[in-house]
């Protein structure tokens, strides 16, 4: 195989991470990450961020914010009509 390259690399980084990609072009990306530690560092960091945001979209807002969010919008409802 031949090192796809960083500029490659980097365009299909998501699409690698997502598994959504021919096997052709994910290997070339696994083996361009397994030889340059630029890229493998930003293949880290995309995928520590994805991580992180699923994490925050699990977690549920406390009740009473949720019920101060919910009285306020419908305050802000019943003011605009």
């Amino acid at each position: 195989m031949t090192d796809c390259g960083c500029d490659k690399a980097q365009k299909d980084l998501e699409e690698y991470l997502r598994n959504e990609i021919c096997n052709t072009r994910h290997a070339d990306i696994t083996e361009h990450l397994e030889n340059c530690a630029e890229c493998r560092d930003e293949a880290l960091v995309a995928t520590t961020l994805t991580a992180v945001v699923a994490r925050a979209c699990k977690e549920a807002a406390p009740e009473d914010l949720r019920d101060q969010v919910l009285a306020r919008l419908r305050t802000e409802q019943a003011t605009h009509h």
